[in-house]
């Protein structure tokens, strides 16, 4: 088999095992366009991955950002199968490189144990590691469109982070990070230690819904320029923030327990919402 071929193969496999969210809604797009979004993925992932699991992460960071560096230049593993990918994509489509060098630098951010006073240092952080990954599809999903789908792309972004915010309080607690402003935690009388204690009352589920509203109305705002993306890109962009907007239910559907479990939306779910986008 053709060596981008396989390392495309690579890429698909990173993606679906990973999230079958977006492995569901991107597969409706055409070959082209599929392969380059699992390319994109698996560099996400792995940046993801290195804060995440590396043995030394800010090393492998640090690593990682210099193998990009020198990517772009046209020096990379010729065995590895994301670069390889990579090279393809970024032949053939005009990509944002500043998305992907702000993906690495939001990633950063999660070595620096920041503190989160604001919203709006949420978004800021919101923008680094889930909007990125939207302006690295524009051109992949809408070429020649980039800059009339950029804001409402970031919008996207800033909601579906918010979203992984709420779904994955407690996976987060454990690996010592923390999301949810101190402004909230103040507003509404809770504190880190009742956080701490997975205290699921009615300070909580307030925060809770007020970052919920939050993100909500950022999908709302993301769904006003849907129409400009092309046809073939229209449904699975929709369809991604459709899936991804339902977990917000199945976490109230769950009486808020984002503690001990992980909340996903069922397949029966994914295909009715899928089946619905016109």
């Amino acid at each position: 088999m053709n060596k981008i071929l396989e390392a495309y193969d690579h890429c698909e496999i990173i993606i679906k095992l990973h999230s079958k969210t977006f492995y569901r809604a991107f597969s409706l797009l055409p070959k082209d366009q599929r392969k380059a979004v699992w390319a994109v993925y698996a560099f996400c992932r792995k940046v993801d991955d290195i804060v995440d699991e590396g043995i030394c992460p800010s090393k492998e960071l640090l690593q990682f950002e210099r193998e990009f560096e020198s990517f772009l230049r046209g020096y990379y593993n010729e065995e590895e199968p994301m670069w390889i990918a990579l090279n393809d994509v970024f032949k053939h489509f005009n990509m944002d490189i500043g998305a992907f060098r702000d993906m690495i630098k939001g990633q950063r951010m999660d070595l620096n144990e920041r503190v989160y006073v604001t919203m709006d240092d949420v978004l800021d952080y919101s923008y680094h590691v889930a909007s990125t990954v939207g302006l690295m599809l524009l051109p992949i999903l809408a070429p020649g469109k980039e800059h009339q789908l950029r804001e409402d792309g970031i919008y996207l972004g800033y909601a579906m982070q918010l979203t992984n915010i709420l779904r994955d309080i407690g996976e987060d607690l454990e690996r010592g990070r923390l999301y949810i402003p101190q402004d909230l935690l103040v507003k509404y009388e809770y504190t880190v230690t009742e956080l701490m204690d997975y205290r699921n009352n009615d300070a909580f589920r307030s925060i809770w819904e007020d970052m919920a509203r939050v993100a909500e109305d950022y999908y709302d705002k993301a769904f006003r320029t849907m129409n400009l993306y092309p046809v073939y890109s229209r449904t699975p962009v929709k369809g991604a923030a459709l899936l991804y907007r339902a977990i917000l239910s199945e976490v109230r559907k769950n009486h808020y327990n984002v503690f001990s479990k992980k909340h996903f939306v069922s397949k029966d779910v994914k295909e009715k919402i899928i089946s619905t986008i016109s």
